[in-house]
Formats: C-alpha cells, structure tokens, sequence
C-alpha cells in the first residue's frame, strides 16, 4: 500500500483515489468483535452497523449505530437480515474479493463508504465498478495518466487509467489484441468512462508509447475502437486495443 509521499505522483487527485496513512493506521487500531460485530437492514440506509447483544429463538437483539455516530439500542432483527461484518481494517478496501465476508452488506456498505469519500472507482477482483459522483472529480488530467503508466494493477489506486493500461501492457506482452468492455445502468457513467479510456490511449501514444520499455513510435501504431452495444444508453460499451508494430 502506498505511502502519503508515495501518492504525491497523482497530484490533487491523490486524496479521491486512496485513503491516508493515517485513516490506514487508525483502522487497524480499532477495537473489534469479530463475533457479535454485524450489519442490519435498514429502510432509509440499506444496512446498518451493529452489535449483537443477545439471541433467541431465531432473532438477535442489536444495538445499531446511526450515521451521524447515535446508537439505538434494543432492537429486534431475524437471522435472515443479520449479515457479517469485516474488520475495520477492511473500511473503503481498495479489492473487494480481499474480504473475509463477501457479502452483499459488505460490497454495498463498502461502495458507500467509498463514495462518501469521492472514491469512486473500486476493483472486484478482475472487475472494477464505478459509482457516478455526479460532478466533476480532479483525477483525469495528465498527471494522473502519467502516474499510472507502465503500473501493474496492486501498484496503483483502482482508476479506468489502470484498467487500461493493464490492456496496453498485455497487447504489448502478449502482442495480441484487448478488450475492454464497459457495462451498466443508464446513467452509470459507461459513455464517460469509454471517452476515459480513449482519452489514456491517446495520451500514451502521443508521448511514445509505453515508459517501461522504450519504444520507437514510428514503428508502432496504437489504434482503439469504439462499439456502441446496441444502445450505448443501456447496455454498454465495448472498446478494442489494437496495435502493429
């Protein structure tokens, strides 16, 4: 995990893509029970933090912990909507396939949390899931795609830039083509995102292809085709890498 001096290669855009070392080392301090420690359904919230502090006949007594921090105390859930919860240390996890209970409280609950934080970009194992911040976050410019460049994927925040230049490197490696395709809900970003992925492409092949190995750029040509899936609206976007050299 990158230090705070370490992320200062990502500029102004280092605090949306990791948290501090401090928040790191608060978490991994916090006083946890791995046994009674839970979340609960909510209406308003989806799920809830809490803690168990009895059980009976198929239900819990919890007391959950409010966003703004108030507890409330006494409250009856069934089994069914008790879900287990991580550790701390696993707040706004970078991986979600890292977590000890992958469940859906602790995807949803880690999306939020993130979010809250304006991180919107959060790997699943080989997928990365985006959530729409519905403005405009500082970490796209040139910096940013420079930081990434020629970074394999656990040495870097989780970003589009990583994803795609992972796909660079693999075309280059392995020299065949990539794919990148890019799905979701309407609204979830999938256009905003394709032009992301573009926008990588033609900054690494203006300033000369990859930065680990030299490369002459008169010898390579880096192309990248945009499918619209039917209606880019609501079903996704396909992007294909190619390249000769």
């Amino acid at each position: 995990m990158s230090t705070d001096a370490e992320m200062q290669i990502y500029g102004k855009a280092a605090i949306y893509l990791r948290k501090p070392e401090r928040e790191r080392i608060e978490a991994q301090a916090a006083p946890f029970d791995s046994k009674n420690s839970c979340y609960v359904t909510d209406k308003a919230e989806l799920y809830l933090k809490g803690l168990i502090t009895a059980r009976a006949d198929g239900k819990c007594t919890v007391t959950v912990t409010k966003p703004d921090g108030t507890k409330e105390e006494g409250k009856e859930f069934k089994d069914a909507d008790i879900y287990e919860m991580n550790p701390p240390k696993y707040d706004k996890i970078e991986d979600m396939a890292m977590m000890t209970y992958l469940n859906e409280a602790s995807v949803l609950y880690n999306l939020k949390e993130r979010y809250a934080a304006w991180m919107i970009y959060t790997y699943s194992g080989l997928f990365c899931a985006t959530v729409n911040p519905y403005k405009w976050l500082p970490v796209y410019d040139a910096e940013v795609v420079n930081a990434y460049r020629g970074k394999k994927r656990v040495e870097a925040p989780p970003h589009i830039f990583s994803v795609s230049d992972n796909a660079f490197q693999f075309m280059l490696i392995d020299k065949e083509n990539q794919s990148i395709l890019i799905t979701g809900e309407s609204g979830a970003g999938k256009t905003v995102n394709t032009k992301r992925v573009i926008q990588y492409f033609a900054t690494i092949a203006v300033s000369g292809g990859e930065k680990k190995k030299e490369v002459d750029p008169s010898k390579m040509q880096v192309g990248c085709s945009y499918v619209c899936l039917i209606n880019t609206f609501q079903f996704g976007c396909l992007c294909k890498l190619f390249s000769q050299r």
